[in-house]
């Protein structure tokens, strides 16, 4: 399932460089937003463990393994050796390997932060692979400015079907008060919406929104697709 995800996002610029269709629109797109919504959540990250192979096991021949052994139970004085691990060469060997190989495993991590929810509907003709969308906060003081948080997910979504996003981002609302609500003394709440700023079709063809530019993401998107993608949606 992680592959549906992690190749029409890594064929965007390939789409571009091939001069695929791109449609710039003023219009809306054929992805309608049926719900959103935000809110505090934390998250707790797997135990990351390097993929490389294990080291190989050691090499022994019978004979050489023998002698080892004999060696663990006979002292320097030629009197048995009082057992201590109980543990052949091959499951001292087997044993340190984990150590090693737990010493270079991340542990999980718990990271406290912002769930950006929406439900699209799929209402063009044509499967939907990829989408750039942004969840704002307006201050209803300075509309003008309003706080972005900019995601990207593979969809995969076809013709007249629906589909839960979820999106995680360190950034929640912006806590800055505008110096004429200060100057009003009002406490409104920001208002919210979602822009749908980029779909990606699975017929090569592409919808843009006229005010928005991909250049501006362009760097965070590539950093976004340097890791493997265990997720649907990753934040720009």
């Amino acid at each position: 399932m992680r592959g549906l995800f992690i190749l029409p996002l890594l064929l965007i610029p390939v789409a571009v460089a091939h001069n695929q269709t791109l449609v710039i629109s003023e219009g809306k797109p054929d992805l309608v937003v049926l719900s959103h919504k935000w809110s505090k959540t934390r998250r707790v990250t797997a135990r990351v463990t390097p993929n490389e192979p294990p080291p190989p096991a050691p090499s022994l021949t019978d004979t050489a393994r023998r002698n080892a052994e004999r060696s663990e139970r006979v002292t320097d004085s030629g009197g048995p050796r009082q057992p201590t691990t109980g543990l052949s060469i091959d499951a001292r060997a087997a044993a340190l390997e984990k150590i090693v190989r737990d010493s270079r495993t991340e542990p999980s991590k718990s990271l406290n932060g912002f769930s950006y929810q929406l439900r699209l509907k799929n209402e063009s003709a044509k499967q939907i692979e990829v989408v750039f969308w942004e969840y704002q906060f307006i201050d209803p003081a300075a509309p003008e400015v309003p706080v972005r948080r900019q995601f990207l997910c593979g969809l995969n979504l076809k013709t007249g079907r629906e589909k839960d996003l979820t999106a995680f981002s360190l950034s929640g609302s912006s806590k800055v008060v505008s110096a004429q609500s200060l100057a009003e003394k009002t406490e409104k709440p920001p208002q919210e919406r979602v822009l749908i700023n980029r779909v990606e079709y699975a017929d090569g063809t592409i919808w843009q929104r006229k005010d928005w530019s991909f250049a501006e993401i362009r760097l965070s998107y590539r950093n976004a697709i340097a890791t493997p993608w265990t997720e649907m949606c990753r934040g720009l």
